[in-house]
């Protein structure tokens, strides 16, 4: 229950970007330093949270087939977003994404409450993007406030996922392992293969935009330390 309560902020997050995108839509510099700051944020939340647990959590077959499993599954999201084209595309692409990080969130908080409230901020940076990015599409062919509510309905995945992933917590030492390892690999491809992807494809890089990622990174391990 406490990993699905704090789906509830993630989730404003998302709605709040949807609301401020049909009010304006941000130029590409916003854009692109929000991506960086996200992509900071998750990849130090997956490093300083998430791998730890992966290298001294279980038996290295355990790690593994988690990450291939997690491999396997972030090509399969991407052969879907690139074969399904339009709203519809973008909307199913989004919410299997979304699955995928409120099952990650649930298996986060099975390994800590700290875990879980560190990936729940790196989450939220997210899902602020995503927001901006679906409510437009959505607005090419729906009224404002229809696009608003079918972003918000999307964004529902993420807590059909923590409730998936909830459960990890009562498997033996080796399947949580197993877990670990497929979280990490999803939070390194959210970085690697979207948030820093979509960010040059913005063409708005400057040294301040650039730095965007690393402050991101910093404000994590501060914070991380800072509830220790």
């Amino acid at each position: 229950m406490q990993a699905l309560a704090y789906t509830l902020i993630p989730l404003a997050a998302l709605a709040l970007g949807a609301i401020a995108t049909t009010i304006g839509k941000p130029g590409p510099r916003l854009r692109s330093g929000i991506q960086h700051v996200a992509a900071g944020v998750v990849f130090a939340a997956a490093a300083s949270e998430i791998l730890p647990d992966v290298k001294h959590g279980g038996p290295l077959l355990a790690v593994i087939i988690g990450a291939l499993a997690g491999i396997a599954a972030m090509l399969a999201i991407k052969a879907i977003g690139t074969r399904m084209q339009g709203p519809i595309g973008l909307a199913t692409a989004t919410g299997i994404d979304l699955l995928v990080d409120g099952l990650v969130l649930g298996i986060s908080f099975t390994a800590g409450a700290r875990q879980g409230v560190l990936l729940t901020i790196a989450l939220t940076l997210e899902v602020l993007f995503l927001g901006l990015t679906l409510v437009g599409a959505f607005g090419e062919s729906m009224k404002r406030a229809k696009a608003i509510g079918a972003t918000i309905a999307v964004g529902l995945a993420l807590p059909l996922g923590t409730l998936l992933g909830g459960p990890v917590g009562t498997l033996s030492q080796p399947l949580r392992t197993g877990f670990y390892a497929f979280g990490l690999i999803a939070l390194l491809y959210l970085v690697t293969e979207e948030l820093l992807v979509e960010a040059h494809e913005e063409g708005a890089e400057t040294p301040l935009v650039t730095s965007m990622f690393f402050f991101g990174f910093l404000a994590i391990l501060i914070i991380e330390q800072l509830m220790r």
